[in-house]
């Protein structure tokens, strides 16, 4: 039976820099939290394991063993809690890597990885290549990175294909381009409600010593319904985890189906592009 309800938490948290393993106890402290509180699914900013530094020096001499080594502890934290989480990470593929999502289900094993499909001039990484929808808690998820909100086929594909909650993390510019904070408010809104399916925002807060730093952003993460409304949202400056009970009968991903059954000039772009979906 398909259940009815998923609770989910967005952690928006300060990172500890370019300390991967500090950062990765941080994560599995805050999944006891989160799995003491009920919840199902636990989403975290992007690049948060590794301080979502863009310095050319960590990335030449990163032994890419000690990120593999800090998600396997949060693997086993997820397994032992009971608990699903997407956390901004990193990961090679042969000789790529990616700027990507770590996502675990409750068991402790992960479907698979989202590697972020649009890069905003980050050199140190690839282009992913898959747009995927994965089951956490049982229920079908999809997933962006940060400038891949700007892109409104990375979420209305997925939703199309049968998505109910599109998690979101990014680490976005920080509050000194304040002429960009209203189009990061209505983008994520937009991908909601335009699709018919939640959306679930973690961004990194601002850091008030240093509103440039690296890992810093702009906070505001939120959760999103449907219909476009915001069920809660975080602040600036502050770490916040808030937690949502999403009723999934309200996520009939009704506006991306119709684009697929309506008779317009692009029905058959839709058909074609839902078949890039992958499914685990």
């Amino acid at each position: 039976m398909a259940r009815k309800r998923l609770r989910v938490a967005t952690c928006q948290l300060h990172d500890a820099g370019e300390d991967i393993e500090a950062n990765a106890r941080k994560v599995v402290e805050q999944l006891k939290a989160c799995a003491a509180d009920k919840v199902d699914v636990a989403a975290f900013s992007e690049g948060f394991l590794y301080g979502y530094t863009g310095r050319p020096g960590f990335w030449k001499t990163l032994d890419t063993k000690r990120l593999v080594a800090a998600e396997r502890k949060i693997m086993a934290a997820c397994n032992r809690l009971k608990i699903a989480a997407v956390v901004g990470s990193a990961h090679d593929e042969g000789d790529r890597r990616y700027n990507s999502l770590l996502i675990v289900d409750r068991d402790g094993t992960t479907p698979g990885r989202y590697g972020k499909i649009q890069l905003a001039g980050a050199r140190w990484c690839s282009s992913g290549n898959v747009l995927p929808i994965y089951k956490l808690a049982g229920v079908p998820c999809c997933f962006i990175i940060c400038h891949d909100v700007r892109y409104p086929e990375l979420v209305r594909l997925p939703a199309a294909a049968g998505a109910k909650v599109c998690f979101f993390c990014s680490c976005e510019s920080s509050l000194t381009e304040e002429w960009k904070l209203s189009a990061y408010r209505a983008m994520p809104i937009s991908r909601a409600t335009e699709n018919g399916i939640y959306l679930v925002m973690a961004n990194a807060p601002a850091d008030p010593r240093d509103l440039k730093r690296f890992g810093s952003s702009h906070g505001e993460s939120k959760v999103i319904h449907p219909n476009g409304n915001v069920i809660a949202e975080a602040g600036y400056l502050s770490e916040e985890v808030l937690t949502a009970d999403l009723d999934l009968a309200a996520a009939t991903g009704s506006l991306a189906l119709r684009a697929m059954t309506n008779d317009t000039p692009v029905r058959a772009w839709m058909e074609e592009g839902v078949q890039l979906v992958t499914r685990a």
